[in-house]
């Protein structure tokens, strides 16, 4: 049988080393495993936690090494002091077990750094070490939300994500749904439905299983693969179109809701995401901005007279939220709906979901009314 350990070092070189998507590079990992239940859930903890933890990781372990290691070194060492510090694993076994699992020519290194990690209580020299971010995301988030809010979403988003299973069967975040439930409100059995940016698909499934009549498109055939796998898995039909959103090929005034699930910074996923919080710059905050104000430019022509626009994102930034909404309605003169309700929080003219909020992930709403 494999060993877990050796496989979540493998698939954590992977992540580190090629810039391997955490998700994926476990999922092919996993697949080729004869692991057991419990070994799957213990390598999926000590890949996404490492992952999550990494910089207060390295903050415990440089405090003991004089010089610089390998990557392969540093992989190994990051996965120990997570196990010793947040991963819930005794001392003996977290030190022996990885010790194991160390290149043979420095397994003396390594047991002699954890060892001393095991020994020692973190001492962060800030709060963005403390809760494993890069400074600018926990400078970001406490501009845009409020100090305490912003810790505590950090804090949530440290902690592993629960499965939440629709009555479908389809697994999908509590947040996510209440998107869709956002979308199907008071909608007319039949009526039509555009979700312009719709892989994976669970909005889209999850509005046509309400009873609506959904086209679901996403810029990419691959993408749109995994839209038409779920649909047929949970035995739904719908229209499938392979378009940049930007310029979608639908007619105008057709749909009574469009939904823009846009992509975003993914700031308020990072539980799930567990290697964003690494891959995403400061930089790519300003420009998914832009795209998302596009796309819903692009997005209103096709809602028919007495319809709705829908914009959600799955981040907490104000750049992509309010700042989204403001720049959009001062172009087009967009009407909003006013206020969503409870467990929404009143944001701007629309909605926000902390992640601590219903311990899922964070994620904003806003609704337009066409006349």
């Amino acid at each position: 049988m494999d060993d877990p350990r050796r496989l979540a070092v493998e698939v954590l070189g992977r992540i580190e080393r090629d810039d391997a998507f955490a998700n994926l590079a476990l999922a092919a990992a996993l697949d080729r495993t004869d692991l057991d239940r419990r070994d799957r859930a213990f390598v999926t903890d000590l890949v996404y936690g490492t992952t999550r933890m990494r910089r207060a990781c390295d903050h415990m372990v440089d405090r003991f090494l004089h010089d610089d290691v390998e990557p392969d070194v540093r992989t190994v060492l990051r996965m120990g002091a997570y196990q010793l510090h947040w991963g819930g694993v005794p001392a003996h076994a977290a030190v022996s077990a990885t010790v194991a699992v160390a290149p043979r020519r420095v397994r003396g290194l390594c047991n002699a750094v954890l060892r001393r990690v095991s020994e020692s209580q973190p001492s962060p020299p800030s709060r963005a070490v403390e809760l494993s971010y890069p400074d600018w995301i926990l400078e970001t988030l406490t501009a845009d939300l409020g100090e305490a809010d912003a810790v505590e979403a950090l804090e949530a988003m440290n902690r592993p994500a629960a499965a939440v299973v629709r009555e479908d069967g389809y697994h999908q975040d509590r947040a996510s749904q209440l998107v869709s439930e956002v979308v199907a409100d008071g909608l007319a059995d039949g009526a039509r439905v555009a979700d312009l940016c719709a892989a994976p698909g669970g909005k889209a499934t999850a509005v046509a299983s309400m009873g609506a009549a959904v086209v679901a498109a996403d810029l990419r055939q691959r993408r749109l693969n995994l839209v038409r796998s779920n649909a047929k898995g949970l035995g739904l039909k719908l229209g499938l179109v392979v378009a940049d959103g930007r310029r979608p090929p639908l007619r105008p005034g057709s749909f009574d809701r469009v939904l823009v699930d846009a992509p975003c910074s993914g700031l308020g996923v990072l539980r799930r995401r567990a290697d964003s919080r690494w891959r995403v710059k400061p930089d790519d905050v300003a420009e998914l901005a832009d795209l998302q104000v596009d796309l819903l430019n692009a997005a209103l022509p096709l809602v028919a007279s007495g319809g709705l626009l829908v914009y959600s994102v799955c981040t907490l930034t104000a750049a992509e939220t309010t700042g989204v909404d403001e720049r959009f309605r001062e172009a087009t003169g967009a009407v909003p709906t006013g206020p969503l309700s409870t467990p929404w929080r009143a944001h701007g003219a629309g909605g926000l979901l902390l992640p601590q909020d219903l311990d899922a992930e964070g994620m904003a709403v806003f609704r337009y009314e066409v006349a």
